[in-house]
């Protein structure tokens, strides 16, 4: 359940990057997209259990690993934007 709502996340981010922030739109939707894919699971897989923020119960949903889902969701999304103006790749 928590991998589908950090997947939904990040993607629902870069989403949103790429329509409302004009984040890279040469770089396309499905790039961004597969960025914020991308940082939302290595966010709520790696990021939040080094803070302590996963539920007790593997299978509960937790609402502070999908806060750094989307956290680093937006690093990654962010730095990809920094890259692309500046390599052009």
């Amino acid at each position: 359940m928590n991998l589908a709502l950090w997947l939904l996340a990040g993607a629902t981010l870069g989403w949103v990057g790429i329509h409302y922030l004009r984040f890279n739109e040469p770089r396309g939707l499905a790039v961004s997209m597969v960025i914020g894919l991308l940082g939302g699971v290595l966010g709520g897989e790696f990021v939040a259990p080094i803070f302590l923020a996963v539920a007790a119960v593997p299978a509960d949903f937790s609402v502070f690993a999908l806060f750094f889902a989307l956290g680093v969701a937006a690093v990654f999304l962010t730095v990809g934007n920094f890259v692309f103006n500046r390599f052009g790749f």
